[in-house]
């Protein structure tokens, strides 16, 4: 039978506890949100709505085709040029979403016969890109810059390294002075995922990569997402104006797409104006993450220091953290639940973003939650 093979998977998938399920969010939550990736609290700030609405009045509902044929618009553009100007990078090119944003710089700067050397922590996006590009993969141990510089010395010619950031799933930084570094001494690409960064480290929200000194350096190219701090949806690659001007000849995940719809570009460059003037949101992400971190390993749970906007406190078991979750969900409060194959260390989790306008009440109540539901 056709496709009975699955009927096998999704037992298995529920004896190991591991079912995922859609669950539809209504505009206005009773639930307090610990969940969403929304840091600066933007995604329902008037002046964003205000401008995916003003934008799709103008430009229509979507883009109407790819960005090389239809769907670039001057406010594609405009949206390029502050988002370099503001990241410190010579140029960006936009995407319809940082999932694409990153397939596109690893195979297209990853050509046969070059060398990806990929952190074993990173993002599926970075894995899938390691897997379409042309080169051979070596993944190394997370976080350390040793394991790059040893395994670039294993090549000759072309390489990059690719790294997240900041870690999706327990919140800590890479060291990215360490890793370019490494690259230098071998001539090769250092290509960052800066998708929980951009808006939380470094001035203002500028990214870890302007954080690091690294912001504009030729042998350095960073992804962001416009669906974290900026609210908004989409992705964007920045770099040497080189490397753009190669994306938009080789990246197929740019050509073959349909461009970001005009109100998601709106959004995103009316959350990234106002994140101009109100820098302070950036170090109030940070704040309130510390503050999370240090109530809850006051209570005795263990948790990851963060190093941006991301706190993950760990979990017994995979149906532990199901039950934990639905439990906080239960008594008002939405926390990301991540566990195996989600998680590259086997162990679970529950992910909590902090985010720049969550009030001191609303921090304790969360901690409270937590700590009564806890297994």
């Amino acid at each position: 039978m056709a496709f009975g093979w699955i009927d096998e998977q999704a037992r298995l998938r529920r004896r190991a506890g591991l079912v995922r399920t859609l669950r539809p969010r209504p505009a206005v939550s009773p639930l307090l949100d610990l969940a969403s990736n929304d840091y600066l609290g933007l995604a329902h700030h008037p002046e964003v709505t205000e401008g995916a609405a003003r934008a799709a009045r103008l430009w229509g509902g979507g883009s109407t085709g790819s960005r090389l044929v239809t769907g670039s618009t001057e406010l594609h553009a405009e949206l390029e040029q502050e988002l370099a100007d503001f990241c410190g990078a010579e140029a960006a090119l936009v995407f319809s979403s940082g999932y694409a944003a990153n397939l596109a710089a690893v195979t297209a700067l990853a050509p046969h016969g070059s060398l990806i050397v990929s952190d074993a922590g990173n993002h599926a996006s970075l894995i899938d890109g390691c897997r379409l590009a042309r080169g051979t993969t070596q993944v190394v141990a997370h976080a350390e810059p040793e394991a790059v510089r040893k395994a670039l010395h294993t090549h000759e010619g072309t390489a990059i390294t690719v790294s997240d950031t900041v870690f999706s799933v327990d919140g800590d930084a890479a060291p990215l002075a360490a890793l370019a570094g490494a690259c230098r001494e071998h001539g090769a690409g250092l290509v960052v995922d800066d998708a929980h960064g951009l808006g939380v480290l470094g001035d203002g929200g500028r990214g870890a990569p302007h954080a690091a000194g690294l912001a504009g350096a030729d042998d350095v190219v960073v992804t962001v997402t416009l669906s974290k701090s900026l609210g908004s949806q989409g992705g964007a690659v920045l770099g040497p104006a080189r490397v753009i001007d190669h994306l938009v000849n080789a990246a197929r995940t740019f050509i073959f797409d349909t461009g970001l719809a005009p109100a998601a570009a709106g959004a995103a460059l009316s959350a990234l104006r106002l994140l101009r003037r109100e820098p302070e949101r950036a170090a109030r992400a940070r704040a309130v993450a510390g503050e999370l971190y240090a109530r809850l390993t006051a209570t005795g749970l263990e948790a990851v220091r963060p190093d941006a906007a991301v706190v993950s406190v760990r979990a017994p078991s995979p149906e532990d953290a199901v039950r934990w979750a639905a439990e906080c969900r239960a008594a008002g409060l939405a926390v990301g639940c991540f566990r195996p194959p989600s998680v590259p260390d086997g162990i679970s989790r529950l992910r909590l973003t902090a985010r720049a306008d969550l009030t001191g009440e609303q921090i304790e109540r969360a901690v409270r939650l937590i700590g009564e539901t806890r297994p």
